[in-house]
């Protein structure tokens, strides 16, 4: 899981919060088997996410790349049923205070 949360999620690193696969609560299940298959089933945060690619490269290059792990799949699902309650409640703090700067420029624009 610490792996999985050093890939950042790009749209929070495009609002300046950057929050990593965990943080952002876009992890809904992981599966082990004694094998060493890896199975991470993606939650997306909106349906035809563009960013499919880039979790796919990611999630096996780091976790392919991890002892024991002999092969990684990434399942996406639909993208209906993430929710901001997904994140973890420091990962909800530090939006709010990204958006309430953001927004306090533009008050001051």
């Amino acid at each position: 899981m610490a792996t999985l949360d050093e890939i950042k999620d790009p749209c929070s690193v495009a609002t300046g919060t950057p929050l990593g696969l965990v943080e952002m609560g876009l992890i809904k299940q992981l599966d082990i088997s004694a094998e060493g298959a890896v199975d991470i089933h993606l939650r997306l945060t909106a349906p035809f996410c563009h960013m499919i690619a880039f979790f796919k490269k990611e999630t096996a290059q780091r976790i392919g790349a991890l002892d024991g792990v002999s092969s990684v799949e990434l399942k996406p699902d639909n993208g209906l049923d993430w929710s901001q309650e997904h994140m973890s409640a420091a990962a909800r703090k530090q939006r709010e205070e990204q958006f309430a700067r953001a927004n306090a420029q533009l008050v001051n624009i």
